[in-house]
Parts: C-alpha cells; sequence; structure tokens
C-alpha cells in the first residue's frame, strides 16, 4: 500500500471534468478522499502500462466511501475515476482502520 506525503494539486481537464455524474459523484466530493486519514491506497498493476495508476479507497465528508482510480503528474493528482465502493472494497477499507 502506499501513502501520500501530503496532496499538492488536483488537475482537472475537459476529459475528466464531470465525467463521475453518472456514478452519483461530483468532482470536489473527490476530491475529499485524499484528506481522509483512514484512506488506503494501492497500485493498480493491472492498468498501470503508459503511466502508474493507483486505487484509492476513502470516505467523503458526507460518509460516502469511494473507489477512486487516480495517476500522479508530477506533484498534481489526476482522476481518472470513480465510483461507490462494494462488499469487498468496504472489506479492505475497515480492515485497514
Amino acid at each position: 500500500m502506499k501513502t501520500l506525503k501530503e496532496v499538492l494539486e488536483f488537475e482537472w481537464d475537459q476529459g475528466n471534468i464531470g465525467k463521475n455524474k453518472k456514478h452519483n459523484v461530483e468532482d470536489k466530493e473527490i476530491e475529499e478522499i485524499f484528506f481522509d486519514d483512514k484512506k488506503v491506497i494501492f497500485k493498480d498493476r493491472l492498468h498501470s502500462q503508459k503511466e502508474d495508476r493507483f486505487i484509492s479507497i476513502g470516505k467523503t465528508k458526507r460518509e460516502q466511501l469511494l473507489y477512486v482510480v487516480f495517476t500522479m503528474r508530477r506533484e498534481r493528482i489526476r482522476i481518472i475515476s470513480a465510483r461507490n465502493i462494494n462488499k469487498k472494497e468496504l472489506y479492505v477499507y475497515e480492515k485497514s482502520a
């Protein structure tokens, strides 16, 4: 599992702004999980071809648990996708707490 020392900035572009609304998740809400002290982060080995991808499971201010795929570009976090977690992912989050 990986930890982020600190989040400096998020990178949103036309390719990823608003695309997670289909999962009922707003962009700013996705950012909140990176400030969850209990978040879990691990490398997405299956989808890390052109650049390293990571998966984070964390909680928003509204107590919504999200599964977020992201990459790091310089000191910025670029969100690739986000959705609500499933039962298996809930177990991973609770086990890490």
